[in-house]
Formats: structure tokens, C-alpha cells, sequence
């Protein structure tokens, strides 16, 4: 902690039972550091009684490193074991309503001066809570966001915590993301198994506690928090077209539930009425506009009658499933507005253009058509809410691709994506939550598994990186190295220089620049090519003027060649001599040339869920759901398309359960 002041804020109330029900209003506290040299600081700290009088107050906290107090005035202070007792010094017992007591003290401290993460008053828990500030101000605090999915939302038993393979939510875990640059955490919670039978559909106590314990976790490390229904939504709200009593009973009792229970918790945690809205078996898109409606206007109204900090809570409202589309961001709209609650905010998900998200239909390319989608989703976004004084949380962002593998995307054009992402969110004033299930930090060891990818997301919240049309130089091992010419993607930045490794490469002689042209010349790639091994020879960086550098990966390949194979449908593996190369997408097609497989619209099959490449074992698998959507003893002609620019063709025929693979 710097020198000088540092203020912690935190509010209490006491909450009398898990209804909704008028709070007590509690009190704040306020801790600050007002002097500091090495080894020793001051500290004042003011307790402001927003309840019914009192008449002896004890406040207690804990050094979180390793803090002690040498001595106090206006209050009896007594310390074991890092934990904190400051008592009324008599004199100062009696503190009215709204009225204010304060006590200073002089500590000492070693490594650290970190301020405790939370106080408690007379035995009952402060949580940290900030000042109120406007739904505007308050969602441009909460940018960047982090989503901690897969965890308090999982379904299964025995610990839903776990099922779904992310493992229990640690303090550290926090600290690590909030290390990151994270302001806000939104915390995806699925209720449906940890609810008792209607009528009352009591939420499992212990299941409760363990929210409220990593929300208190959270804002006492002064993180923004987000709690949600979140899978519920295709687990028993989508049911309300035909069970509408039933769905909005079980509604509104869990958040009847969750309003009382945080009740007490400060400004800094939000709640989202639901992830995801979605109705099956209506009479179509108004009536499913409706009930989600319906929803948001239940959740509204018990969420602010239960009073207390819940009177002026900044509530997160969604459109029929997040959905940017005009019609479903104009009925959001009119509603918000028809509230006239200043307190409330839209929100709207993200994963980008479905062909390129998803690698599917031949969209392996950031092109003009997903940098597009993106501009023409953020422009309605802003125009509708923004625009009209509405703040907005991008509640999830990513690609789709990445629930297969965060390979299902090319390295390169994963980075522009989120470069761009990052950079036009920020143009139109939207706060962004990415969505991280466990396949982007690692929560144990604290590391992002594609630093690289992290880089640009995390620069992209401040400013522009340059690009380029590819990261891969591919040079055929069985031809001369000739130069290679790219289109930088100067975005806003300057060119200041090639770099392989911290060597720079000489302009005029490694490389010339015209323009936005960048050519490689024949006798660097020569030398950087080495002994022409396949795969990659040289990785080299082009530095801009701000943000990241972008990363060419000097190639030596050659036609791949695929063998002859039999298998099942079950399982089906062509062994495949990659040489260097990698696999862009596929396409299937029958002797007539009708599209096969899935996705029957396309020739371009989806990548990961029809194919994948295996290039440590030297396999291209075929998936299971790529031959249930083939005919019986039908040739099906494939062409794979690889990112050096080769095409390789490749024949299958499956009969029953049995496949055979050919080359010609």
C-alpha cells in the first residue's frame, strides 16, 4: 500500500430471515491509512451507526499481512493471533443514529500494509460496499469483468462446485484474477438442484452460505459482483409458456430467498434477474418477449420491496436470450424506461459472428463480415441503451469455438478478433464480462493457458495493437525461399521494427516496408528457415508504436499426405504425415455434389465437432456426429483445406457402423 491514504468502505445490516424483509440499516465503516514510513503508519477509522442507537460497540477485523498495533486513542485495543478488538473507551460508548465514532491507532508493518478485508461490529460481518454511484459510473467501474463459470452454476452431484471438473473457489483464486486487472466478477449460479419443492422451494442453506461466502471474498478484495440465475434458464424457466404458475411461483421464491439473504451487502454487488432467457413450446417470438418481460418485472418488484440496500441496488436486466437483435433490444427499452429507476442496467451477450465463432461454413478468417458483425452489434447496442442514458454489461464474450478447444480457431485470427473486440466495446462505452469456464485461466496454477491471447485482450482495454492479415509464413520445403509480402493491420499504431527474438532485422536488407505492405525477404527467410525442418523454423515480432506485438511464425511445410484407413463411425482416424502444415477446415461432399454430414446447408464442415487434426500423433479424426449425418454407401468426396493455401482430397464410405478412408 502507497504512502498517503487508503480508504476502505463497508457497510452492515442485519438481516432478520431469509424473506424479504426491511433490513436494519446497519452501519459503515471507514478505515484509512493517513501515514506511513518504513515499518510504521497511522490509521484512523470511523464507524457511522445508520441504526437504532447503541450502548457499547466492539469492531473487530483481521491483519491481512501480519500487521500489529502498537497503540490506539479513543478506543481499548486488544490483538491475538492477527486478529483486532477495538472497544468504546466508555467515554464514547454511545453512538445514535446516523452519528459517527471514530478511533486511531499507530501500527507497525514488515512486508505489507494491506487494509483488513472486513470488519465486523458487535459480532456481526461489515461487507465491504463503496459509495453509491450512478448505474453509469458504477458500470464503467465494474470494466474489465471475469466470469467464474462452470463452478457455482455446474449441475451434477455429488459437489455441483466441482462437477463440471473446475475446482472449489479459493480466496487466492480472487486474488489472482483481481492481480490481473479484473474490476468486477460475475458469479453464475444454477439454483435448480438446491431448491426444496413448491410451494415454499427453500434454497439448500448450506448451498446459500457458500455463495454469500465467495461473494463476501470477492467484495472484500473491492471486486464489483454480479449473481445470477444462471442455467436454471433451460433447466425449468423455459417451461413458463406451459407452466406459467408453477415457473413464476418457483421464480419468485428464490429471489424473494436472495434478496433477503443479501440484503446487507453493499452497492458494489449487482444481480441479474436471469442468464439467458429462453421459452419453449409458446405461440411464438411476442409471447416469449412477454414472459421474459414478466420475469424482469417479478424480479424488479420483490428485489426493491425488500428494502434496505436492496432499495437502490443496481439490478442487471436481459433481453430474450441477451440478444443484441433490435427486436429484442426495444422491448428491454421500453421497459427500463417505463421503471424510471435510474438503478438499473441492460444486459446483452457475445460470442461474435457464428461462422467464424464456431468455425463452421468456411469461416476460418477475422474477415470483413465478422468485423462487421461486431460493429453493427455494438452500434445497436449503443443507439438503443446507451445513447438513451442506459449503461450496458456485455454479461459474456468469447467464441464458441473455445467450448471445443481454444485450437478451434487459428491463433491469428483469434487475436484480431479480440483485439478489435476489446477496441470497438470500448469506442461504445460497454463494460465486458469475458466468459472463462477453466479453459482460460488456470485456477490452480494461476496462469493464463494462451498468454498471448490474454495480452491482447487485457491491452485492448486501453488501446489499439497492430496486426497483420496472417501470423503464419509458410515457405514449401520442396521449392526455393522467395519473398513473402503481408498486409499490416496498422490500426491506428506505427510500424517501429522486425525482431527475431530481442535481434532486430535490417530494414531495406531482412525485410522493406511500403505502406501497410511488410515483404520478408528470400535471403531472411533462407537464414531464419535454417535446416528447413517442417514446422516452425522462426518466430519473429513486429513492434508498433503501442500495444502488443505481433507474432510471425516463419513455416516449412509440404503437401500433407493422408493414408488409407478403415474404422467405425464411433471411431475414425486417417494417420496423416502433416509436414509442417495445419488444418484450416473441411469440406464434404456426395458423388453428385449435394453437401454431406452435418450442417447440410455448407460444404464446410464445423471444426472440433465434425473433425479435428491430432498433429502430435499425426491423425485427422472424423467425429461420430459427422458420419450420423452421412448416407449408407454413398461416396463422400473430402477436401481439406490447410492454411499454407494446400488442398488435399480424400474419399469415405461408411456401411452401417463400418467406414473405410481412401485416397483415391
Amino acid at each position: 500500500m502507497a504512502a498517503g491514504v487508503a480508504a476502505l468502505t463497508a457497510s452492515l445490516v442485519t438481516v432478520t430471515a431469509t424473506e424479504a424483509v426491511a433490513a436494519e440499516a446497519g452501519c459503515t465503516v471507514a478505515y484509512s491509512v493517513t501515514g506511513q514510513w518504513s515499518g510504521g503508519f497511522t490509521a484512523d477509522v470511523a464507524v457511522t451507526n445508520n441504526g437504532a442507537a447503541v450502548d457499547g460497540w466492539q469492531l473487530s477485523w483481521e491483519w491481512p499481512s501480519g500487521q500489529r498495533v502498537r497503540n490506539a486513542w479513543n478506543a481499548k485495543v486488544t490483538e491475538s493471533d492477527g486478529r483486532v478488538t477495538a472497544a468504546d473507551a466508555g467515554y464514547n460508548a454511545k453512538v445514535a443514529t446516523s452519528k459517527t465514532v471514530k478511533f486511531g491507532f499507530i501500527g507497525t508493518w514488515a512486508e505489507a500494509n494491506t487494509a483488513p478485508l472486513s470488519f465486523s461490529l458487535n459480532g456481526v460481518t461489515c461487507v465491504h460496499g463503496g459509495k453509491q454511484l450512478t448505474a453509469m459510473e458504477h458500470t464503467a467501474a465494474m470494466q474489465p469483468g471475469w466470469n467464474l463459470g462452470n463452478t457455482l452454476d455446474s449441475v451434477g452431484m455429488p459437489d455441483d462446485e466441482t462437477s463440471w471438473g473446475n475446482p472449489r473457489i479459493t480466496e487466492a483464486l480472487l486474488d489472482n484474477v483481481k492481480a490481473q486487472g479484473f474490476k468486477s466478477v460475475r458469479l453464475p449460479v444454477t439454483w435448480t438442484a438446491r431448491v426444496g419443492p413448491g410451494p415454499d422451494h427453500t434454497i439448500d442453506a448450506a448451498y446459500l452460505a457458500r455463495v454469500k461466502e465467495v461473494v463476501r471474498w470477492a467484495l472484500a478484495r473491492d471486486l464489483y459482483v454480479m449473481v445470477n440465475l444462471h442455467h436454471d434458464s433451460w433447466q425449468w424457466t423455459l417451461k413458463m409458456p406451459t407452466e406459467h404458475d408453477q415457473v413464476l411461483n418457483q421464480f419468485n421464491r428464490i429471489w424473494t430467498q436472495l434478496a433477503g439473504a443479501f440484503t446487507e451487502f453493499g452497492p458494489k454487488l449487482t444481480f441479474e434477474g436471469l442468464n439467458e432467457p429462453q421459452f419453449t413450446g409458446s405461440t411464438g417470438k411476442p409471447q416469449e418477449i412477454q414472459l421474459n418481460a414478466e420475469l424482469n418485472a417479478s424480479f424488479y418488484d420483490i428485489v426493491r420491496r425488500s428494502g434496505g440496500n436492496n432499495a437502490k441496488r443496481l439490478l442487471v436486466l436481459p433481453t430474450l436470450h441477451t440478444s443484441s437483435e433490435q427486436v429484442y433490444l426495444d422491448p428491454l427499452v421500453d421497459q427500463i424506461q417505463g421503471f424510471d429507476d435510474p438503478n438499473l442496467i441492460a444486459t446483452v451477450h457475445n460470442y461474435g459472428y457464428w461462422p467464424f465463432s464456431a468455425n463452421v461454413a468456411g469461416g476460418t478468417r477475422f474477415d470483413a463480415s465478422v468485423q462487421q458483425y461486431l460493429t453493427d452489434d455494438f452500434d445497436r447496442v449503443h443507439d438503443s441503451f446507451i445513447a438513451r442514458g442506459i449503461p450496458v454489461i456485455i454479461g459474456e464474450y468469447g467464441l464458441l469455438g473455445f467450448d471445443q478447444h481454444t485450437g478451434t480457431i487459428e491463433q491469428g485470427e483469434k487475436l484480431k478478433f479480440f483485439e478489435y473486440f476489446g477496441h470497438y466495446a470500448r469506442a461504445k462505452k460497454l463494460t465486458t464480462m469475458l466468459w472463462d469456464n477453466g479453459q482460460h485461466f488456470n485456477r490452480t496454477s494461476f496462469q493464463w493457458n494462451d498468454p498471448e491471447l490474454f495480452a491482447h485482450i487485457k491491452s485492448s482495454w486501453k488501446v489499439r495493437s497492430g496486426t497483420a492479415y496472417t501470423d503464419q509464413v509458410f515457405s514449401a520445403k520442396s521449392s526455393p525461399v522467395t519473398a513473402k509480402t503481408i498486409k499490416l493491420n496498422l490500426n491506428g499504431t506505427s510500424f517501429s521494427g522486425l525482431y527475431n527474438g530481442n535481434t532486430a532485422l535490417t530494414r531495406g536488407v531482412d525485410y522493406t516496408l511500403d505502406g501497410d505492405q511488410l515483404t520478408l525477404t528470400a535471403s531472411a527467410l533462407t537464414r531464419l528457415s535454417g535446416s528447413r525442418d517442417y514446422g516452425t523454423n522462426a518466430v519473429l515480432t513486429a513492434r508498433f508504436s503501442q500495444g502488443v506485438p505481433w507474432r510471425f511464425h516463419v513455416i516449412t511445410y509440404d503437401t500433407p499426405v493422408p493414408s488409407d484407413t478403415t474404422g467405425t463411425t464411433e471411431k475414425f482416424e486417417i494417420p496423416t504425415d502433416f509436414r509442417g502444415d495445419q488444418l484450416a477446415t473441411m469440406e464434404a461432399k456426395y458423388d453428385d455434389g449435394a453437401f454431406a454430414g452435418p450442417h447440410d446447408w455448407t460444404s464446410f464442415k464445423e471444426f472440433g465437432r465434425a473433425f479435428a487434426p491430432n498433429y502430435t500423433d499425426g491423425l485427422t479424426t472424423l467425429k461420430p456426429e459427422f458420419f450420423n449425418n452421412l448416407k449408407d454407401d454413398e461416396r463422400v468426396t473430402l477436401t481439406f483445406h490447410f492454411w499454407s493455401g494446400e488442398k488435399v482430397t480424400y474419399y469415405v464410405t461408411k456401411s452401417g457402423t463400418a467406414v473405410t478412408g481412401t485416397t483415391a
